[in-house]
């Protein structure tokens, strides 16, 4: 009973890692025969015992799959445990008949439940939303291999080799070099540089008084200079712009020139001629 019990302490990743993965790594590994036995009993009686059994022997590779996740400044042992879940699921969906060993069935589930991870730990702000982004995501941290932002070469390869355009495969590389910034700013940041905080400048004035009242007169004497301007037209001037330009249902030149009995030519005229004579109104 202690025994079990210290077992199943060591195979808690967030407890002490490296005992996790000393525990793991002593986990014996399932014969082609025994796991064919197991999968069977899961399958076709579902023995949990036999799911048990075949997710303990397999936990080593989850280590190993996460480990390739070390470069995404997150958690080992959160890199694992998410492995972890992917294994568990493809335990329940394989099916000794597919032919393949578990481990090689389970690897996409691995690999999909850390990617889900990463993707929602990764930024505050997500970089990758569609099924090409994520993608091009892990992709382009594979394939870098300097610093340096990618050459157009090497963004053409890229986009070819994915299917994107390479606008999206820069758009991705910017959105990977850029880091989060706190709204407030570092507690310990000094008075000189604090300014530098979004809160200094993302400050949402739509709904400040002065500002609104402010608005509404602006919006009050446009409106006013506005009727005043066309009130100084002639009356064929101001029926080409309301036509033109206020009606729901805008006329054409040819329209306005059947009704006045010129040419479309003379209505664009009167159009601009009237349309200058307001500008100069509003401007005075």
């Amino acid at each position: 009973m202690g025994k079990e019990l210290q077992l199943s302490q060591n195979l808690i990743p967030g407890a002490n890692l490296e005992s996790y993965i000393q525990t793991v790594n002593q986990i014996p590994v399932l014969s082609v025969e025994e796991e064919q036995t197991l999968a069977r009993r899961l399958r076709d009686h579902g023995d949990i015992e036999a799911a048990r059994q075949m997710v303990l022997s397999h936990l080593r590779f989850v280590v190993h799959i996460a480990r390739s996740y070390a470069g995404y400044g997150l958690s080992q042992a959160d890199l694992i445990q998410e492995g972890n879940v992917g294994l568990m699921k493809a335990v329940k969906r394989f099916d000794p008949e597919y032919g393949v060993r578990l481990v090689s069935f389970a690897v996409h589930w691995i690999k999909a439940e850390i990617h889900e991870f990463i993707l929602r730990n990764w930024r505050i702000v997500k970089v990758a939303t569609t099924k090409a982004q994520r993608k091009l995501f892990f992709n382009l941290r594979s394939s870098k291999k300097r610093l340096a932002w990618l050459n157009n070469d090497e963004v053409e390869a890229m986009a070819s080799d994915l299917g994107v355009d390479p606008i999206v495969v820069r758009e991705m590389e910017g959105r990977m070099t850029s880091r989060d910034t706190a709204f407030d700013g570092p507690m310990d940041e000094d008075e000189d540089a604090a300014w530098q905080a979004p809160v200094h400048y993302l400050d949402d004035q739509r709904y400040d008084p002065a500002r609104q009242l402010e608005q509404a007169d602006w919006t009050q004497d446009s409106n006013e200079r506005l009727l005043g301007a066309l009130q100084q037209l002639d009356e064929r001037s101001q029926d080409i712009l309301r036509e033109r330009w206020l009606s729901e249902k805008k006329a054409t030149l040819h329209e306005l020139a059947d009704r006045y009995g010129v040419s479309a030519e003379r209505i664009r005229q009167l159009e601009k001629n009237a349309m200058k004579k307001i500008r100069a109104q509003m401007a005075a």
